[in-house]
C-alpha cells in the first residue's frame, strides 16, 4: 500500500475495511509521485500507537496527514489534537448510517482542533488526496504544474464529452 520512502504524506484509516474507500487517496498520490505511506491505526482499538504516529509525524517529515474513519470517526479529530501538521478527513461510509455519522463526528470538531472534512467515501478519498497535493504544491512548483496539468486534462476530457 503506497510508496514508502521518505513520506511527506501518511493515509490513515481505522480498519482494513476501510482501504476500499481509502485506496482512492493511495492512488492519487501514486499518480503524482508524492511519497506517502499507507497504515491502519485505530483510534479506540490502538490508542497509544495513534498517539505516537500522530506525535511523531511531524519529526519524521510528513507535511499532511489523510485520516479516514467510519461510524464515531474518532481517528481525524483525535490525531489532529496531538499534531500540528494539517489533517484531512474523509467520513468512510458506514452501514448503519450511511456515512453521515462519520461525516457530522469529522466535520463537528471543537474551535481550536482544525479538521479538514471532505465528502464522504471514495471523492472524498479523492479529494483528500488532490488537497493534500495542493498543500504540498505551495512550496514544490514541479507538483504545481502537475496539479495544472491534472485539471486542464479534466477540463479537456468534459469539453470531448460533451453532447452535441
Amino acid at each position: 500500500m503506497g510508496i514508502q520512502e521518505e513520506p511527506l504524506v501518511a493515509v490513515i484509516m481505522g480498519s482494513k475495511s476501510d482501504w476500499e474507500t481509502m485506496r482512492h487517496a493511495d492512488e492519487i498520490l501514486t499518480r503524482f509521485d508524492v511519497p506517502h505511506e499507507c497504515r491502519i491505526i485505530s483510534a479506540h482499538r490502538t490508542p497509544t500507537l495513534m498517539a505516537e504516529f500522530a506525535a511523531s509525524a511531524e519529526s519524521r517529515g510528513i507535511e499532511v496527514i489523510i485520516a479516514g474513519a467510519g461510524g464515531a470517526a474518532h481517528l481525524p479529530g483525535m490525531v489532529a489534537a496531538q499534531t500540528l501538521i494539517p489533517v484531512l478527513g474523509v467520513p468512510v461510509e458506514s452501514h448503519a448510517l450511511k456515512g453521515m455519522d462519520s461525516l457530522l463526528s469529522i466535520a463537528q470538531m471543537p474551535g481550536g482542533i482544525p479538521v479538514g472534512t471532505l465528502a464522504i467515501g471514495k471523492a472524498g478519498a479523492i479529494n483528500a488526496a488532490l488537497l493534500a497535493v495542493a498543500i504540498l504544491a505551495n512550496s514544490r512548483p514541479e507538483l504545481r504544474e502537475k496539479l495544472r496539468k491534472f485539471r486542464q486534462e479534466q477540463t479537456a476530457k468534459v469539453e470531448s464529452d460533451a453532447l452535441s
